[in-house]
């Protein structure tokens, strides 16, 4: 399958601040791959582009990793601190009545 890569510009929506880093730090990658590719010496593009995309590309998959486990921190911390201030507000209608003394 032969990829068209004159294709016309696309807009792409991020949902997430995740997906929003993740998309600019892709398109970062490409844009320093293509750099690399059209400076690289004769004989020595594909180890050259080779090189830069694995660890490009290691770093890449860190930092979505790091990134989507971070959003599920936040949600749980959302989460516990709704749970929290609910505690608070019920407190006195949660409270038990004391028995008087005999």
């Amino acid at each position: 399958m032969e990829r068209d890569f004159a294709m016309p510009p696309e807009t792409l929506v991020a949902e997430t601040p995740l997906q929003r880093l993740l998309m600019e730090r892709a398109l970062a990658m490409a844009k320093e791959l293509e750099r690399a590719g059209d400076a690289a010496p004769d004989g020595r593009v594909l180890d050259e582009l080779e090189t830069l995309a694995l660890a490009q590309g290691r770093e890449f998959t860190r930092g979505a990793l790091e990134g989507a486990l971070q959003r599920q921190v936040d949600e749980i911390e959302k989460k516990l601190r709704s749970v929290a201030i609910a505690d608070a507000a019920n407190a006195d209608v949660t409270k038990g009545r004391r028995r008087a003394k005999s």
